[in-house]
């Protein structure tokens, strides 16, 4: 892989981190928003028949989708930040840890959402986040792994 198709990838990593960052900001701060409408509208069909959620259980909610969002952003946050410095070095320990950070949350949040038949956080959520993350993780596994002018490191120093 030539040194302008990582850099690619790796600004891909970066923008998409950045994208799904503001989306933990909206689920944080906004999410009652019409940026989470379709989320919700599925969300009240799953948990409550279609009906509208009482004033309780809303305050709940709001409550859980800020804790939610601060996560969000916090990994994310991460993620830009091992992206930018030593996933561009092409130091193998940063290519798996944003591997097993992206995949431990893509089959715990994944696997509680079928068990609850919340299947539209899956489709909305997770698949297209899964899939714009871990392409660019996928296009530069040559790069890492392959090129013999890399760092040999396999653990932060």
């Amino acid at each position: 892989m030539s040194k302008t198709n990582f850099k690619f990838w790796q600004r891909w990593l970066i923008l998409a981190n950045g994208f799904t960052l503001l989306v933990g900001l909206i689920v944080a701060f906004a999410g009652n928003s019409l940026f989470l409408e379709l989320h919700n509208h599925y969300s009240n069909l799953v948990f409550f028949e279609g009906k509208e959620m009482g004033p309780e259980i809303l305050r709940y909610k709001n409550w859980l989708f800020g804790i939610i969002g601060g996560t969000i952003v916090g990994f994310h946050l991460l993620m830009i930040m091992i992206a930018i410095y030593p996933f561009k070095k092409k130091e193998k320990w940063a290519y798996w840890a944003l591997w097993m950070g992206l995949l431990s949350w893509f089959v715990i949040d994944t696997s509680i959402s079928i068990h609850y038949k919340a299947y539209h956080n899956v489709l909305l959520i997770n698949l297209p986040a899964v899939i714009l993350l871990g392409l660019p993780l996928l296009m530069t596994f040559r790069a890492i792994f392959r090129n013999p002018a890399q760092p040999t490191s396999t653990s932060p120093q």
